[in-house]
């Protein structure tokens, strides 16, 4: 291996280590706090409105990447 490499491979573990410690504090933070039974169902109406807004973008990407292969075939095909 390469020394950049090594390097980019060390910082990249060191990186997730933080991480990983980082988010094990999170966890036990939000653990401590016992949230209230209202605030539970207003959470659980947020997650549903943004998972339907990850889905209806998804779709939308997925539109947009249809119409950019439809695109590049045709512009290849134009060129030969």
């Amino acid at each position: 291996m390469t020394e950049p490499m090594l390097v980019d491979i060390l910082t990249f573990l060191g990186l997730m280590a933080v991480l990983s410690v980082a988010g094990k504090i999170v966890l036990a933070f939000i653990a401590r706090r016992k949230p209230e039974p209202h605030a539970l169902a207003d959470i659980s109406e947020r997650l549903s409105r943004i998972e339907a807004g990850v889905e209806a973008t998804a779709i939308e990407v997925e539109r947009i990447s249809e119409g950019q292969r439809f695109t590049s075939r045709l512009l290849s095909e134009r060129e030969k």
